[in-house]
Order: C-alpha cells, then structure tokens, then sequence
C-alpha cells in the first residue's frame, strides 16, 4: 500500500468511528483532523469534501460488516447454523458491535434520509443485498430439503433483518442486550416451524 493510500485509509477509518458514533452532522473536518492527527490540506488532497469522506468510511463499513458475516457462517453446515450465526454478530449490540458506535445502517437510516441521497442510496441497496444473501440461504435451506416449501424467503428474509435492525436500536437505547437476545431466541424458534 502506497503512502497516499495509507493516508486515505487511514482517514477513512478514523472517520468512519467518529460518524458512526457522533453521527455524521455532529462530525467536522476539524474533528476528522483532529483524530487524525493530519492538516486539512492532507484531507482535502484525498478527498474533495465532507461527504466523500462519508461515502468512503460507509462503504469500508459495508466490508466489514460482509467479513463478520462470511467469517460467522464459514463452518456452518445446515442453513439455520447458518442464519443463527449471523444474528449472533450483534449479541453484544450495547457493548462490543462490530463497528464502534453500533449498526452503520442503522445510525445512517434516519440522518441520511432527505439531506443526503447518496447515503441513503447506498444504505438502502445494502439493505437489500442483506436481505437477497439471506432469502438466498433460505431458498438454499428449501432446496436441500432443511425447510419445509411453506417458508416464503423473501419476505422471512425482510422480516428477520428488519427486525434484528429494532432490536439492535432498543438495545442500544435501553443499554442491554435482552432485545436483541429475545429476537435471537425467536429467529430461531421461528425457523424451527419450517424445519422438516
């Protein structure tokens, strides 16, 4: 890795701590230059303004979130391990997350929703790429014969995300995990009703 993208990254990452837990409109160049340790000049040769900066920390966030993911099913055998397992990687939501400051998608939803398109855009594709890779195993689960053909995936798919995405925020809000725990507990419970 050159020098130039050492720095660029090195932006990135320390940018995408400081959105994701001040959030983005609470977050200046000044802070960015801060937690950096770089001048202003050094940020802005690598990136035209505040926003770019934004696109870029998310979509390192998105790569990390995938890693956790591949890494949490790599040994899993039956689809359900499988799922289970990446409900598993917010257990902790209040206290240890994958990223510092929680869920990326989340904490964009809502701050990202009329002032800035691009984030919402890409925050909503990755939504849906979350929701297709799990309608895919689910789809896979029926195929193999794990699941009953009653299971709608697509929809399962939509509802077992979006609902872990709530959990995550009242856990967060309220400071402890029993949210996300109870819908963990009935993820599970839920795909049981679909196995054979």
């Amino acid at each position: 890795m050159s020098k130039q993208d050492e720095v660029s990254q090195k932006i990135i990452d320390k940018s995408l701590r400081l959105f994701n837990t001040n959030g983005i409109h609470m977050t200046s160049i000044q802070d960015i230059m801060n937690e950096t340790g770089l001048p202003k000049g050094a940020i802005y040769r690598r990136f035209k303004n505040k926003n770019e900066i934004v696109l870029a920390s998310y979509a390192k966030a998105g790569s990390i979130i995938d890693s956790f993911i591949r890494e949490s099913i790599e040994n899993k055998h039956t689809v359900t391990e499988k799922v289970m397992a990446i409900s598993n990687i917010y257990l902790d939501a209040v206290d240890n997350p994958p990223i510092e400051g929680g869920c990326p998608m989340l904490n964009t939803a809502i701050e990202s929703d009329s002032n800035f398109p691009e984030l919402k855009t890409m925050m909503a594709e990755a939504f849906q790429q979350m929701i297709l890779f799990v309608e895919s195993l689910l789809s896979e689960g029926i195929e193999t014969g794990e699941y009953t053909t009653e299971m709608e995936p697509r929809s399962l798919a939509s509802h077992l995300l979006s609902s872990m995405e709530g959990a995550i925020m009242t856990s967060r809000l309220s400071l402890s995990n029993e949210h996300v725990e109870h819908t963990i507990k009935y993820t599970e419970r839920l795909l049981a009703t679909y196995t054979k």
